[in-house]
């Protein structure tokens, strides 16, 4: 099998499982550079929608092949039949894993960005990622729930339920007025660590006003965000920052 256009032969065992997730790696960083070349040369709506339908085609062929390799099942989407046969419990266990995954792998960013500069280095490129991922978590959303393109509140509301950090993070949403409500962090996985361990909450304020007015935005054109508190600035006891969406005429 070795020769000058295949390597891998000369490998060892041990050598080719790195081998094999280092090209697991390749792809999604591939995944990735054509997404972001998508927006940048075509813009945001074809970029959603390419990625709507690249994932879906791109994953049943993944999956079909992985499948056929390793000895499991999928269904004609490329979704593993293991997972199809998980009860509800195990579903939310399992989403709520990855979630803590996602969150992991931003602080794994974070830190060694920390090391090799400082801290304003990580929370720059921290908060321009957010300018990124927000709007794309809104969009997954979107499509997830079949919402429309101006559901006003009661779609943010719903839509608040279904990010990331609602599977790890406890938080509550309180009326204002027929036109408004405050939306609060009450317990945070990242600054509830850190309160454990003796250390000042991270000051996560201007990635919020990042994070939180694009997802609105993205929701609906029309809901405008400000931030009622977040670290730095001071906070009560029972929730770590709050924001408050109103609807636009």
């Amino acid at each position: 099998m070795s020769s000058q256009l295949n390597a891998a032969g000369d490998l060892n065992q041990e050598q080719l499982v790195e081998f094999v997730m280092d090209i697991f790696h390749r792809t999604l960083v591939h995944y990735a550079m054509w997404y972001r070349e998508v927006g940048h040369q075509l813009g945001p709506g074809p970029q959603a929608e390419a990625d709507r339908q690249v994932f879906k085609t791109s994953l049943a062929i993944s999956m079909k092949r992985m499948a056929k390799l390793l000895g499991f099942e999928v269904d004609e989407r490329g979704i593993p039949q293991t997972l199809k046969q998980m009860n509800k419990e195990q579903l939310l266990e399992l989403a709520q894993a990855q979630a803590i995954n996602w969150l992991a792998n931003d602080g794994v960013w974070f830190q060694k960005v920390e090391t090799m500069v400082d801290m304003d280095a990580a929370k720059r490129i921290n908060d321009t990622c957010w300018t990124q991922f927000s709007p794309y978590e809104a969009e997954s959303i979107k499509r997830f729930l079949d919402m429309g393109e101006q559901s006003g509140l009661e779609g943010l509301k719903k839509a608040l339920g279904f990010r990331n950090y609602a599977l790890i993070n406890r938080q509550s949403i309180h009326p204002v007025d027929a036109n408004s409500f405050i939306f609060q962090m009450n317990d945070c996985r990242v600054q509830s660590a850190r309160k454990r361990k003796g250390l000042p909450d991270y000051p996560c304020q201007s990635a919020g006003k990042v994070e939180y007015p694009y997802f609105a935005k993205t929701i609906d054109p029309r809901i405008k965000t400000e931030c009622v508190g977040c670290p730095p600035g001071d906070h009560p006891e029972e929730w770590y920052c709050a924001w408050e969406f109103t609807l636009e005429p």
